[in-house]
């Protein structure tokens, strides 16, 4: 058992997917390609073509290199997704050393790879990539090769012209990135919220462990307690009888065995406590999904629990408040999208435990299918819509996936194979894990 400080919860590791860094990074290519051919084409300027292609080509050629050897919902280590963003500032200062520098308009979009970064990434990555940005701006100041005009004469701006636009990128790039930091430290607080959730679960699980050794010792000492006592009671009979004349003696013997009398009761009261189902005891898997199923059974909905005969004998685990939560959370979406009916089939062997919630509602949305589990996901229908049917999907998915996830589960979303609709859940925890889940728990903490 360990004790946890909240300070380990202020400040969550930040992450950004990697198909958001490609969004961007494929959009920058469409747009210089685009501009190579307006300029080349529509404008007929001298550009140096071979150059330019190149670089976005390469740009092109890793795109397609990391959109097929990883997955693009995948969530980067800061440190990677800086790097792309990163290459980005790089790429563009190369297309910018080719076409006039700082005298070209778009060297304001040195700012889209910091801004991004402020919004997604560690303050101190952001400063980093703002440096390498400035600086980036700054040596095209210097060094360049003249802006595709028209005419022989190649187009001249004057030092100070040149230097109010390498001020306004630095000021730009400090004051967006500052401004765009602060407004998304809201959404951030969803981090430490969740934190906070595990915290108050690890806190739980310590007491339970307390309350299991209280219940372990209350019925160990009983039996020694039993003892004192009888022989307490039977040594009072017989000095009452034999050794009347010793009244101090008697009277030992009886503040003893009201002594022992009342540690019996003590421990009574906590054995009592430790009856009635409290967090500490062991449940088998079927127990666990008759308590998350039980609060969902008056909304009108038919809840069909299953549990498959197997030849092992049924998983038991600790009564896990993040378990309980996250599966009970997941069914209680189940039963509010459903149209009728909601199943619960379970089954286990010597290596995994699965569980399965489906329903005969919509489905999830193919949209929202590859995204959910993700915070503030949701899809609400308007108020036109004549069916009215649930359809938030948020907060609390998010919540309850990740505390399955913590525990060691593997939470996938599915929709049933046509002609059945309806969404599928499936949670399978490796079968030590799911018996050993306390441990688990201790050793994230």
């Amino acid at each position: 058992m360990t004790d946890v400080a909240a300070s380990d919860f202020r400040h969550p590791r930040r992450y950004v997917r990697l198909d958001t860094i490609l969004r961007l990074r494929w959009l920058a290519v469409l747009g210089q390609l685009a501009a190579i051919f307006v300029v080349v084409q529509g404008l007929n300027f001298d550009l140096p073509i071979i150059p330019c292609v190149t670089i976005v080509s390469f740009s092109a050629l890793l795109n397609l290199t990391l959109q097929i050897a990883f997955n693009p919902m995948q969530r980067l280590e800061p440190v990677y997704a800086a790097s792309l963003l990163a290459l980005n500032i790089a790429e563009l200062a190369a297309l910018l050393y080719f076409t006039g520098g700082l005298q070209n308009p778009f060297s304001f979009l040195f700012l889209a790879p910091v801004l991004i970064s402020a919004t997604a990434l560690p303050i101190r990555l952001t400063i980093a990539l703002g440096a390498l940005a400035i600086a980036c701006a700054t040596v095209l100041g210097f060094f360049h090769l003249p802006l595709p005009w028209e005419g022989d004469e190649p187009l001249e701006f004057p030092p100070i012209y040149l230097f109010g636009v390498w001020l306004s990128i630095v000021l730009a790039i400090g004051v967006t990135s500052l401004y765009a930091f602060q407004v998304t430290e809201e959404a951030r607080k969803l981090s430490d919220a969740l934190a906070a959730t595990e915290l108050v679960l690890t806190r739980e699980q310590h007491l339970t462990q307390l309350d299991g050794l209280a219940a372990a010792a209350a019925h160990e000492l009983g039996t020694p307690l039993s003892t004192i006592f009888l022989i307490s009671r039977e040594l009072e009979k017989t000095v009452q009888e034999t050794l009347q004349d010793n009244p101090a003696l008697a009277s030992d013997l009886k503040t003893l065995r009201e002594q022992a009398q009342r540690c019996r009761d003590i421990l009574a009261k906590i054995t009592q406590l430790s009856s009635t189902g409290a967090p500490f005891d062991r449940m088998p898997l079927s127990t666990l999904i008759e308590e998350t199923v039980a609060p969902h059974r008056d909304f009108g909905i038919a809840i069909k629990v299953r549990i498959a005969v197997a030849g092992t004998r049924e998983p038991v685990g600790m009564r896990n408040p993040a378990i309980l939560y996250g599966v009970g959370n997941i069914l209680e979406n189940a039963v509010d999208f459903a149209r009728a009916t909601v199943e619960v089939n379970a089954w286990w062997n010597t290596e995994t435990v699965e569980i399965v919630i489906s329903d005969d509602g919509p489905g999830i949305a193919p949209d929202v299918l590859k995204r959910i589990g993700e915070p503030y996901l949701s899809r609400r229908r308007g108020v036109d819509d004549a069916q009215g049917e649930p359809s938030g999907l948020g907060l609390g998915v998010f919540i309850a996936r990740t505390l399955l996830e913590r525990t060691g589960a593997k939470v996938s979303f599915t929709n049933r194979t046509f002609p059945d609709h309806g969404a599928v859940v499936q949670i399978v925890w490796p079968r030590n894990r799911f018996e050993s889940d306390e441990i688990a728990w201790e050793s994230s903490s």
